[in-house]
C-alpha cells in the first residue's frame, strides 16, 4: 500500500514512521511512504505558499496551487488519482470502522493544513474526504496525519506478524480489550486471575469475554450500541445491569 504526504513539514511526518513497526514494513516494501514538500511545487520563486484570506480575517490562507499541483505529481507517479484525504477538525471521526475502509484503498494521499487551514477549493476540486482525529485543534495536520497512516498500515496483511494483533484488539469488534496480565505472577500483592493459567481454553474464553464486555459497559457504552453481541452477551450484559 502506498501513502503520499504533502506537508510544510516532512521531518515532523518521517520521525515517528520511519521506526517500529511501520519501520519494518517499509523495510518489506509491504508499505510505500513518501513524503513531500508542498513548498516544492510552489510556483513562486520565494517558496510562498499562503496568502491573507478573502473577506478579512486572522491568519493566513494555504492557497491551491501548491497544493493542487503536488496531488496532480502524485498522480502521474501512480498512474492513477489517488484517494486524497484532506486532515481537518471538521472532517468524519477516525474510528475502527473508518480504519478498515481506508484500508481497502491502494494509495491514498493525506494533505496536512497548516495556519487557518487550505483554500476551499482545494476541498471541493481534489478531496475525497475530510477526517478529524478528535474534537480538538491541532496547530498542524502532521500528527493526524501519522495517525491515519499507523493505523491504516496494521491492518495490512503483512505488518503485523500475527492477524490476532488486532483482531482482538480494543474497537476491532466493536468493544474494549480485556486486561492483558504478564509475568510475574505476583505483584505488590496482587496476583493474575487463575482462570488465566488453567490452561482451560473455554474458560478463559468466556473470562476474556466477559471482562471486555465489562470494560465496555464502564468505560464506553455507547460501543455497545453497535458492537455484535450474541444472546449470550446479552445476558451477560443484562446481569451486569445493561438495558440497550
Amino acid at each position: 500500500m502506498r501513502f503520499d504526504i504533502l506537508t510544510l513539514f516532512p521531518e515532523m511526518v518521517k520521525a515517528p514512521l520511519e521506526d517500529s513497526i511501520i519501520k519494518r514494513a517499509s523495510d518489506k516494501n509491504i508499505l510505500d511512504i513518501h513524503y513531500h514538500n508542498i513548498r516544492d511545487f510552489s510556483d513562486n520563486k520565494h517558496r510562498k505558499v499562503d496568502d491573507e484570506p478573502y473577506g478579512g480575517g486572522k491568519g493566513m490562507i494555504m492557497q491551491p496551487q501548491p497544493i493542487f499541483d503536488g496531488v496532480c505529481h502524485i498522480k502521474e507517479e501512480i498512474g492513477e488519482k489517488p484517494y486524497v484525504i484532506y486532515v481537518s477538525p471538521a472532517g468524519n471521526l477516525l474510528n475502527q470502522d473508518k480504519v478498515r475502509k481506508l484500508s481497502e484503498n491502494k494509495n491514498i494521499t493525506i494533505i496536512c493544513g497548516h495556519y487557518e487551514g487550505v483554500d476551499q477549493r482545494i476541498i471541493d476540486e481534489i478531496v475525497d474526504e475530510e477526517i478529524s482525529i478528535g474534537d480538538y485543534v491541532l496547530t498542524g495536520g502532521e500528527l493526524a496525519a501519522c495517525v491515519i497512516v499507523d493505523s491504516v498500515s496494521r491492518m495490512i496483511e503483512g505488518v503485523l506478524s500475527d492477524e490476532e494483533c488486532f483482531e482482538k484488539e480494543s474497537h476491532y469488534n466493536g468493544l474494549l480489550e480485556h486486561p492483558q496480565y504478564t509475568r510475574p505472577f505476583e505483584y505488590h500483592g496482587m496476583t493474575v486471575p487463575e482462570v488465566l493459567i488453567s490452561g482451560h481454553h473455554k474458560n478463559i474464553e468466556k473470562w476474556q469475554r466477559e471482562k471486555s464486555l465489562e470494560k465496555t459497559l464502564k468505560v464506553r457504552p455507547d460501543l455497545l450500541e453497535k458492537a455484535e453481541l450474541s444472546e449470550k452477551d446479552k445476558e451477560f450484559l443484562k446481569g451486569e445491569g445493561y438495558n440497550g
